[in-house]
């Protein structure tokens, strides 16, 4: 069982995946913040947002060997539940680390060499422990849940009468 969750080709994959995600989120959220007035918190999830969205065609292209599937809109439905469960984690996560961070320690910034942007080292380590606490269970989640026919959807469209 843990052999054939925790296969090489698809952990690799969805990693790539992830690190494309992450790379989205990280970038978009520090011009948020650089460019607009928006909180911490506002820039994580709309960062999170963005990169859902991408997320979801490259994970069904490139992850899970569900490219040729013909159940787009049941594994986007599931891919969104899912995505609310990692959101919560990253979003929040994140920002009660980073508050819990600079209640106890002092704001780092550092300086991005040949640059004038400033890094609030703070605010970096939390997101990036938020968005690596949500990559197990989205991966495992994905895996078993979104990209496998579990018999959810089908019960899922009983339920609302669809």
């Amino acid at each position: 069982m843990a052999s054939e969750l925790f296969n090489r080709k698809d952990v690799i994959a969805y990693f790539i995946v992830a690190a494309i995600g992450a790379s989205l989120q990280l970038v978009i959220g520090s011009l948020l913040q650089d460019w607009f007035q928006v909180t911490y918190q506002q820039a994580l999830l709309t960062g999170y947002l963005v990169a859902f969205v991408v997320g979801f065609f490259l994970t069904k292209l490139f992850a899970f060997n569900a490219k040729n599937s013909a159940k787009t809109q049941r594994e986007a439905i599931k891919f969104t539940m899912v995505s609310i469960l990692s959101g919560l984690i990253t979003v929040y996560g994140s920002s009660l680390l980073y508050e819990y961070s600079t209640g106890r320690f002092d704001v780092l910034t550092i300086l991005l060499p040949f640059s004038v942007k400033e890094v609030n080292v703070n605010k970096l380590i939390s997101q990036l422990v938020g968005m690596g606490l949500s990559f197990g269970s989205n991966y495992i989640l994905h895996k078993k849940f979104t990209f496998h026919n579990t018999g959810f959807y089908e019960r899922l469209k009983v339920l609302l009468n669809l």
